[in-house]
């Protein structure tokens, strides 16, 4: 008996699985609001040098830019120019008593003065949240490993709602960047068990759609976010709004059940049979429950928890051929996709549209997209679909250079459809990384390939800043990353209607057919050369 004729016997179908994907598949919600929640947070309006003190009894003009509209970060020298409304060759400066702010509304930005010569600093914020997210992908993955999904899953929970609180009261932008690194790591704990969690406890026919329903979960977060933002114009009580429902989903938390496949081969098979029971019995299948028992699970599962005895780390992921192959190609796909999704995702001010309006758009196409990325992934095949969606994001991306800045509508035409395409890369990656890796590294190996796409997302506000040499290198970078990946893509097996495989042989027996055709070619080549008559003692060949 497998592990998935196990599940099987409990139901793989049932309301059990309903359940269980939603309650992992509700704070997903709020994994979108945070990811993306410096779009409003961090929102740069309008501003303009203030004025000096005494500048109040005279009038007061700036110098004008090419749009026509007020420098953003210079004035006229004062009080020099103060009685020349019409002057605008008169000496500038720094705006050295800070800025006027057009806006209702305010975000880190006009708290801290997140402008001109500090306008990097916005961008660092961001990339410190991603560093979050990179190094809780590093350390999370083995915590998992070792002391199982549910309590990382748990604790992850309780941290993003103390970290986002904590953010939202912020005194100074440094310790607003540690709680963000924190929200960042905690999410990455987040991320991990909720993948593993949902596709260990489905039947090989619903991966597919558990993945393609979680990632609708994250899209109607993205939905919520605008309205959330418009509603809440002020950035500390929306901090605080999409941080405090976690605190209810730790406490939801306890009734998500633990891996199955981790506590059989963590050698917890008594606690493993009990939720058996448990799972028959809420999908009225208490009967076959009843006749699991522990001597039979232990009997049909012994290699996988012999196997599971050793302990493997990092170094077989690139000392063993298959794996080595497997995460190199799996690195790049998830690094381009980070790459480039949060290069568009987080540039929505650049289109000149409305912020809002341009959010629910960018939500919005993540409905077609992952609706055909399922469909795609059911018949045409996961490695497939992989390849096809970075490779059309990355020429999205790319005709972007072409497309002048004034055209707004085709370039924001052609930025929803990377974003659409490279929302469809996410869904497959979740899906097909989880498949791919063999259950003794899986978290592990999730938490290697998942870490590029952290290193991706890092690096993406950093390479826009290029942008200030030559508009056009960023949209060069991003797209030639994608293209790359989707390459990488092609070289990755299969995975279609193939159970998760339980051990790195499971793994290499996928290529046996190659393997063996190789074989095959080497035997006949082999039978078709002339054999040597065979040589007496002391004599040789002639």
């Amino acid at each position: 008996m497998t592990f998935s004729e196990l599940i099987d016997r409990v139901g793989s179908k049932g309301p059990f699985q309903l359940l269980h994907v939603v309650l992992l598949g509700l704070p997903v919600f709020g994994i979108a609001n945070h990811n993306l929640l410096q779009i409003f947070t961090a929102s740069t309006p309008e501003h303009h040098c203030r004025p000096p003190p005494n500048a109040s009894a005279g009038p007061w003009v700036l110098p004008m830019g090419l749009n026509g509209k007020p420098e953003t970060c210079l004035r006229f020298v004062y009080p020099s120019n103060a009685s020349l409304p019409n002057d605008t060759q008169g000496a500038t400066e720094p705006c050295l008593d800070g800025w006027a702010y057009v806006s209702t509304r305010d975000s880190i930005v006009t708290e801290w003065d997140l402008v001109c010569n500090s306008n990097k600093l916005k961008e660092m914020a961001q990339s410190i949240f991603m560093a979050g997210i990179l190094v809780g992908g590093i350390l999370l993955g083995d915590l998992s490993d070792r002391f199982g999904r549910k309590p990382i899953l748990s604790c992850s929970y309780f941290l993003l709602a103390a970290s986002g609180s904590g953010a939202a009261f912020s005194p100074t932008l440094a310790s607003y960047m540690v709680f963000r690194f924190l929200c960042g790591f905690s999410i990455s704990g987040i991320s991990l068990s909720t993948v593993i969690l949902s596709v260990e406890w489905m039947s090989t026919q619903l991966r597919a759609i558990t993945s393609t329903s979680l990632g609708y979960f994250y899209t109607i977060g993205q939905f919520i976010l605008p309205g959330l933002a418009y509603a809440i114009p002020q950035w500390r009580w929306l901090q605080l709004t999409v941080s405090i429902p976690f605190f209810a989903f730790f406490a939801a938390s306890w009734w998500v059940p633990e891996s199955l496949r981790w506590m059989i081969l963590s050698g917890k098979s008594p606690k493993a049979l009990k939720i058996l029971r448990w799972v028959a019995t809420f999908n009225g299948r208490k009967e076959e429950g009843e006749k699991l028992s522990l001597e039979e699970i232990k009997l049909n599962m012994q290699k996988e928890i012999t196997l599971a005895k050793v302990k493997y780390s990092r170094a077989v992921l690139f000392r063993i051929p298959i794996l080595r192959r497997m995460t190199l190609c799996l690195s790049l796909a998830w690094f381009a996709t980070g790459f480039a999704y949060y290069s568009l995702a987080m540039g929505v001010e650049e289109f000149g549209v409305n912020l809002y309006i341009l959010q629910l758009i960018f939500g919005g196409v993540d409905i077609p997209a992952k609706l055909i990325t399922f469909l795609s992934i059911s018949y045409l095949g996961r490695h497939t679909t992989q390849a096809i969606t970075l490779l059309l994001a990355g020429g999205s991306i790319l005709a972007l250079i072409f497309v002048p800045l004034d055209l707004r509508t085709l370039r924001t035409v052609l930025a929803v459809f990377g974003k659409g395409c490279l929302s469809s890369s996410f869904s497959c990656l979740f899906l097909y990384t989880s498949e791919l890796f063999p259950t003794v590294i899986r978290q592990t190996g999730m938490g290697v390939s998942n870490m590029w796409t952290r290193v991706g997302s890092m690096m993406a506000p950093l390479v826009k800043i290029t942008g200030e040499v030559k508009p056009f290198i960023p949209n060069v970078i991003f797209g030639t990353a994608a293209i790359v990946g989707g390459s990488a893509a092609l070289f990755l097996p299969e995975t279609r209607n193939r159970p998760l495989p339980e051990t790195i042989e499971d793994l290499e027996s996928w290529f046996l057919p190659e393997k063996e055709s190789k074989q095959e070619v080497e035997a006949e080549k082999a039978s078709q050369m002339i054999p040597l008559k065979p040589c007496g003692p002391g004599l040789s060949p002639s």
